[in-house]
């Protein structure tokens, strides 16, 4: 394989196993789709936005060698696709548990949790002012975790339970957009403007960008769900 197919092959692999599983008869999530596309389309205009303005800004860049060299203004099409295949990939893990595992373990403790999680980012994001890449991803992480418990929470505890079984395939993932097992970084970040903090070869705020991501990914989700349920099946 070439290496300018690389992204778009991580995206590609990251949404076949899913769609392939979408059919399974006892949990058809292919009935969902009605739901989960504005689900993924209105965060993704949210996410495109704010990656044109700070690839622009040079907070972070995509290496030439790793990608098609189809743009779309300053962006791989590899990184539009991104906002289309990792959400569709992770809402699909986060039905595919609540199916398997009925059982919302950590319901009890989703506002302990939230609380716990708007605090650390918003005093690290407040504190990191002058890096754009940690304040702007920790402060509207903090600010849609606080949006989300004083409106639609139900699904918190669920949320937070598939995010850590995510974590895994987001880590190999990532780690490979971020330079890992390969020779150079698909992705590469301006460390001037994050805190410096890397689990291997990634920064530490993917983690919360991530979780920013998906966390408005299953929000929309699920309200969508709520707000129209004769149409659920």
């Amino acid at each position: 394989m070439s290496d300018r197919f690389l992204y778009l092959s991580i995206d590609l692999l990251a949404i076949s196993i899913p769609l392939g599983f979408s059919f399974y008869p006892k949990a058809p999530f292919y009935k969902k789709w009605k739901f989960l596309l504005p689900s993924i389309i209105i965060p993704g205009l949210v996410f495109i936005l704010w990656d044109i303005v700070f690839t622009d800004m040079g907070i972070w860049g995509f290496n030439p060698r790793y990608v098609s060299g189809i743009y779309l203004a300053n962006l791989p099409i590899e990184e539009l696709l991104f906002f289309i295949c990792i959400p569709y990939a992770c809402v699909f893990t986060y039905e595919a548990l609540r199916f398997l595992l009925p059982r919302d373990f950590l319901g009890d403790h989703r506002n302990k949790i939230t609380g716990t999680l708007i605090f650390i980012l918003f005093i690290t994001g407040t504190l990191s002012l002058g890096k754009w890449y940690t304040s702007v991803t920790f402060l509207s992480t903090a600010v849609f975790l606080l949006f989300t418990i004083t409106t639609f929470n139900f699904f918190l505890g669920r949320f937070y339970f598939s995010f850590l079984v995510i974590l895994v395939p987001f880590f190999i993932v990532n780690g490979v957009l971020t330079g890992s097992g390969i020779e150079d970084q698909v992705v590469w970040y301006n460390n001037e403007e994050n805190l410096g903090i890397r689990i291997g070869t990634i920064p530490i705020e993917d983690i919360f960008y991530g979780m920013l991501l998906l966390l408005m990914n299953v929000y929309l989700f699920e309200l969508f769900q709520k707000r129209y349920p004769s149409t659920s099946v």
